[in-house]
């Protein structure tokens, strides 16, 4: 074999190997692009409503109020090659971004799964209290306790399932009224709790110790909701926290008389809080294609997503800027009405 021969041989030989490395060994990057869109007031794809509410009057409703995802390739149990990652990078609609920012390390695709639909479970609940609460509907907030802490004063004393009810005698309405009876105490206090356990109301003595300057008990909580009326969703297998406002305005339309859209395709994003503050989300250049892909004229986008939305808006698309489910309704019925709203 000539020197040439031999050459372009080995030569040949280094680039299929290099080939076959970057087909086969995966990056560590995840792959983000345009997901499916639903209208919060319309139906799934079994014809079933995605919002159900029962026990309370519900009005017809116009237009569309469309919850917008975002679909990815790679992460656990799946993989990235770097000819997919390149390809994706150059595709303006489509991001590349480190696997390690949307998911923890040696987290498995069941847990990723299991992740995403209890945000999906939380955001809903946030959303319906959001809703009641815009609405003046009232509804009770229960402080439930999640898991204590070895070595802290709670671990022995409390138990998962325990409904916090008062700290000596004064009631607790929520996490933060629980931290602010807690805190009234210096370090070393010893609190009576009222409690439910199984149905029963007990009181229970429980201490406190000082971490970082604050007296804590050592227990984690979490707040559940007891609604007047049922609202249930259907939204199949979509996960994740991203959809709470659009759930809260779909509930809203569907409460009240007032058309909210006007008839209008509007799509938003946006975590919901109880309180209606409407938190940032990830992947809104994607997610503000898919809605303009399904026909949306107008985006809802969190306030502080109005740095992500710059340059990156698709023709046609009005994107406005909204940091509250009340300025939401409001901006909602300034769109009716042909007047201005603030935009990102």
């Amino acid at each position: 074999m000539s020197r040439r021969s031999l050459t372009l041989l080995i030569a040949s030989v280094g680039v299929i190997a290099a080939l076959a490395i970057a087909v086969l060994v995966p990056v560590p990057y995840v792959i983000l692009g345009p997901g499916p869109t639903l209208n919060t007031l319309g139906k799934n794809s079994s014809g079933q409503p995605i919002i159900i509410i029962e026990g309370h009057p519900t009005y017809p409703t116009l237009g569309h109020l469309n919850m917008v995802t975002v679909g990815y390739q790679g992460g656990p149990g799946a993989t990235v090659n770097i000819f997919s990652a390149l390809a994706a990078w150059l595709n303006p609609h489509e991001a590349v971004v480190p696997e390690s920012e949307l998911f923890a390390p040696g987290q498995t695709q069941q847990q990723a799964q299991q992740q995403d639909t209890q945000q999906m479970t939380s955001s809903q609940e946030d959303a319906t209290a959001a809703a009641l609460t815009e609405l003046h509907i009232p509804y009770q907030t229960l402080v439930v306790v999640g898991q204590t802490q070895p070595g802290f004063p709670a671990a022995g004393v409390l138990k998962a399932g325990d409904v916090i009810t008062a700290v000596d005698g004064h009631p607790v309405t929520g996490v933060s009224s629980l931290t602010a009876l807690i805190s009234a105490h210096p370090a070393g206090s010893t609190l009576t709790l009222t409690i439910v356990r199984g149905g029963q109301t007990q009181a229970v003595q429980v201490g406190t110790k000082e971490v970082a300057g604050r007296p804590v008990m050592g227990v984690q909580v979490y707040e559940q909701y007891k609604f007047p009326f049922t609202v249930r969703f259907s939204v199949g297998d979509i996960g994740g926290p991203s959809a709470g406002m659009m759930f809260a305005l779909g509930i809203i339309d569907k409460l009240t008389p007032t058309n909210l859209t006007g008839g209008k395709f509007i799509a938003g994003t946006g975590e919901i809080e109880a309180s209606g503050k409407v938190d940032p989300i990830g992947g809104i250049q994607q997610k503000m294609v898919g809605a303009r892909n399904a026909g949306a004229t107008v985006f809802l986008a969190p306030a502080a997503n109005c740095s992500d939305v710059k340059g990156a808006i698709p023709a046609g698309l009005e994107v406005v800027k909204v940091g509250t489910l009340s300025q939401a309704v409001s901006d909602l019925e300034a769109l009716k009405a042909g007047q201005p709203v603030p935009s990102c």
